[in-house]
């Protein structure tokens, strides 16, 4: 048995070295060659969506709280990526950012973040959009440490939205009220 098994393993040896691969290596090539390719595109991809939605948030920072202290600014990013994290809201931020919703009462659809339903908005310049896009990083990277686990809703403190009234209030950050 063992002399049968040495004598295939010898023959196969034999087979190998004399078969002409040259069709084998070259479809192996053109085959690492569409993977890497393939690779690069994705990243390529991957990076446009991560800027996109890195986008969407400094911008939800700054029309939702440029006159806002610092701690309300992650703040509202924070919010921002809870919806983005939570199994009931949309999987990215631009998703989160834009989505709107039926309002039964106002027969119209109903933006969460206000700023979205305006047509026309000033573009985003100085000190308090650079200061956005740098909170925007810093909380889409993971780089702050979340302050407002799990809160989803806010609004501001001068009004009291009926959704509030089920909902946990967890913090009071300069004009905003933060719920769970």
């Amino acid at each position: 048995m063992t002399a049968m098994i040495s004598r295939w393993a010898r023959n196969a040896r034999v087979r190998l070295r004399t078969a002409n691969l040259f069709p084998l290596i070259g479809l192996a090539v053109v085959a690492a060659v569409v993977s890497v390719f393939g690779l690069l595109l994705n990243a390529a991809h991957a990076s446009k969506v991560e800027q996109r939605n890195l986008a969407c948030l400094a911008l939800n920072v700054y029309f939702e709280a440029r006159g806002e202290p610092e701690p309300g600014r992650y703040a509202v990013a924070e919010v921002t990526m809870n919806r983005v994290a939570s199994r009931r809201y949309p999987d990215s931020v631009c998703d989160v950012v834009y989505e709107k919703n039926w309002d039964v009462l106002r027969k119209r659809y109903v933006s969460a973040f206000s700023w979205t339903e305006f047509k026309t908005l000033p573009e985003p310049t100085g000190p308090e959009w650079t200061r956005a896009k740098e909170i925007a990083a810093e909380v889409f990277s993971g780089q702050h440490e979340p302050r407002l686990a799990g809160a989803t809703h806010y609004h501001a403190n001068y009004i009291r939205p009926s959704w509030s009234r089920d909902q946990k209030p967890v913090a009071r950050i300069g004009n905003h009220v933060f719920y769970r």
